[in-house]
This record gives structure tokens, C-alpha cells and sequence, in this order.
């Protein structure tokens, strides 16, 4: 494999997983955000991850098939969706953005899964950076070892 393929890939792992820090700190900002743009309550977001499809022309994958590069993917996030989890409805008549029956409409944000959520988002990019540290020792190595007289 490509060292200099092993980098990119780990830098798409990595800024995937800080698209998701990010999305998971705003879910965590607005969890008591009772009123958005849109309108009613902030709804919980979550990052779309797909696999990035290797550069080249679709023959020359076919023909690399068997090559351990041919399955070398990064990572990118297409997208951020909207959970369809309904708000929670807490009783609080004095509320401002409370119904006619009494009830407020908070945000579908669990603080606890969110911690857990950016717990995994920083694992996930400390083993990337693990990986590009890794390569770029090793790089360095051989760089050193072509420099022995």
C-alpha cells in the first residue's frame, strides 16, 4: 500500500470525526433550546458517515480487484439528519412556550448519550491520529535508513 495513501485516509477519519464533535456539541448547546427557526423545539442531529470510493476508472478497479489498495477507503460525511424522535413534554403551565394544556416541548437531546456519542468521536479520531503518527514515524525511518552511507 501507498504510505502516502495510509495519510489520507487517516486525515478523512479524522475530519469526519470532527464534524461529528461538532454536530454532537451543538446537540449538547441546544438541549434546552425550545425554540428554533423552523419552529418548536431544537431536534437532535447526527452525522451520516459513507466510505469514500477509490480514485480511478472502474476498469482499473476491476483489474486491481485482488490488490490490497483496491480496498483502501477513506471517509467523508454526506450529510446531517434530524432525528424523528418526538420532543419530551414536560408540565410547566408558567413556561412561555408552554400549550394550552400546560405543556413545553423540549428537545430530544439526551445529555448522556451525547457524551457517550463525543466519547467515541474522540476515540475514533485519537486512533487516526494514531495511524498518521505511526506512518509518519515509519516514513521517517526510511527516509533515514537511505541516508546511511
Amino acid at each position: 500500500m501507498d504510505l502516502f495513501k495510509i495519510f489520507s485516509i487517516s486525515g478523512s477519519g479524522m475530519a469526519a470525526q470532527k464534524s461529528r464533535m461538532s454536530v454532537v456539541a451543538g446537540n449538547l448547546a441546544n438541549s434546552e433550546s425550545t425554540r428554533t427557526v423552523e419552529g418548536g423545539p431544537y431536534r437532535r442531529r447526527d452525522v451520516i458517515f459513507q466510505a469514500t470510493p477509490p480514485a480511478g476508472e472502474f476498469t482499473d478497479e476491476l483489474n486491481d480487484l485482488s490488490a490490497a489498495e483496491a480496498r483502501a477507503q477513506g471517509v467523508e460525511v454526506i450529510g446531517v439528519k434530524q432525528s424523528s424522535r418526538p420532543p419530551r413534554q414536560i408540565f410547566d403551565p408558567s413556561h412561555p412556550d408552554a400549550n394550552g394544556e400546560g405543556y413545553v416541548a423540549l428537545p430530544n437531546v439526551n445529555p448522556i448519550e451525547e457524551m457517550v456519542d463525543m466519547l467515541a468521536a474522540v476515540r475514533s479520531y485519537e486512533a487516526n491520529l494514531s495511524a498518521f503518527n505511526t506512518t509518519k514515524a515509519l516514513v521517517r525511518k526510511i527516509l533515514d535508513i537511505g541516508r546511511m552511507p
